[in-house]
């Protein structure tokens, strides 16, 4: 998108953002409460998702149609009062564009009508056309103007690593068999495909953040699949290429970005170096011994970190919910309060996404928690 007379500057084509709050908290900047958003926030555990679903047809002619599209972001912000909003799309959109033939069938979960399995298939791909992920940037600035200001939009795709899992199994996989057999049989391929998939997630991003979305997140849902050492040279390498390419800014406004490895914790300390803002962790992982490992001190350098309660709690009594809340803020300890400066700060999420059986109204008591928790940790 150019910034010409069709596309005047983001400061005039969106209104003024009124809660700052989960920006301010990737920056590692002082907060009153802390920010909370939920990974799938928009999906099938909310009735007028379903409803939603059910007029589009399918999952995709949901995230093809930006009405819709749209439609179902801002379902759960006017439930819930969260912190941020995540446009609604799926991590496998750019391979889809890459001509993999993606569809969705129900109770089933993506597939792949032609995985890429051999070196032909592998020499084939290239970064697509990005005007075949029109849709999702029409979207992305669709909600933005939906939102009007009211918390800010995240864009995101999934990392070089998973999206390579998906191309090469066709679907989900319990053993990853067949995209380890080739990362171990034949590296160079894999690292082929790796290579296309870090500069189209980069492209991708970028025409995410062109569109008006205000922070990036990359999902290396598969990452903590791998072996010691694989890791590092088959996910955190490709992870480190697509931030390389990123715009730090747009339009005079900086972009923070979040890096999420599903089993990552362990490797903290590798991931310190990433070109990001903040780092996500899943719920295996105490977020007091993440903060000492990688926040950084006042004052000083370091990663924001978000998540990090385990998803299955919200099936628990809201009681209990409340209570493992305050354990998992507790486990961060008190943010750092000095406006003046940067220093340690939380991000509150889930461990990973939202299950579609969770009750509506457990998810309130968990907001409802964490806001007022976290505001009694600083005093207010």
């Amino acid at each position: 998108m150019s910034t010409s007379a069709a596309h005047p500057p983001a400061a005039s084509r969106f209104a003024p953002l009124q809660n700052d709050t989960f920006l301010r908290a990737c920056w590692r900047q002082a907060t009153d409460h802390t920010p909370l958003w939920l990974m799938r926030q928009a999906g099938r555990y909310l009735p007028e998702y379903c409803a939603t679903r059910a007029r589009a047809g399918s999952f995709m002619g949901l995230a093809t149609n930006t009405d819709f599209a749209t439609e179902v972001t801002l379902q759960p912000l006017e439930r819930y009062p969260l912190d941020a909003a995540i446009l609604f799309s799926d991590i496998l959109t750019v391979p889809d564009a890459m001509g993999l033939g993606l569809s969705f069938a129900q109770g089933e979960g993506p597939r792949f009508a032609t995985p890429v399995r051999d070196e032909a298939a592998v020499a084939a791909l290239q970064v697509p056309d990005l005007d075949k992920l029109r849709y999702v940037f029409d979207a992305v600035t669709s909600i933005r103007h939906a939102l009007k200001g009211r918390v800010p939009l995240i864009g995101f795709s999934g990392s070089p690593w998973t999206l390579a899992c998906y191309m090469v199994e066709g679907k989900g996989s319990d053993d990853y068999r067949l995209v380890k057999t080739m990362l171990y049989s034949r590296p160079d391929l894999m690292h082929r495909m790796l290579e296309v998939n870090a500069d189209a997630v980069a492209a991708y991003l970028n025409a995410q953040i062109e569109a008006g979305a205000q922070a990036v997140m990359i999902f290396d849902s598969w990452g903590g699949v791998l072996a010691d050492g694989a890791f590092q040279q088959f996910s955190l390498a490709y992870t480190a290429r697509v931030l390389k390419q990123l715009k730090r800014e747009h339009e005079g406004v900086a972009i923070p970005r979040i890096v999420f490895t599903k089993g990552g914790g362990l490797w903290l300390e590798d991931m310190a170096p990433l070109d990001c803002e903040v780092l996500g962790l899943d719920w295996t992982v105490n977020l007091g011994q993440a903060r000492a490992r990688v926040g950084g001190a006042v004052g000083g350098p370091g990663k924001a970190l978000q998540g990090n309660i385990d998803p299955n709690v919200l099936f628990a009594p809201p009681p209990q919910i409340a209570q493992e809340v305050a354990r998992v803020l507790d486990s961060f300890g008190t943010p750092h309060l000095d406006r003046s400066t940067t220093g340690p700060t939380h991000i509150f999420n889930l461990g990973h996404g939202i299950s579609q059986y969770t009750p509506p109204e457990h998810v309130s008591a968990l907001v409802e928690a964490v806001h007022t928790h976290s505001r009694r940790q600083r005093g207010l």
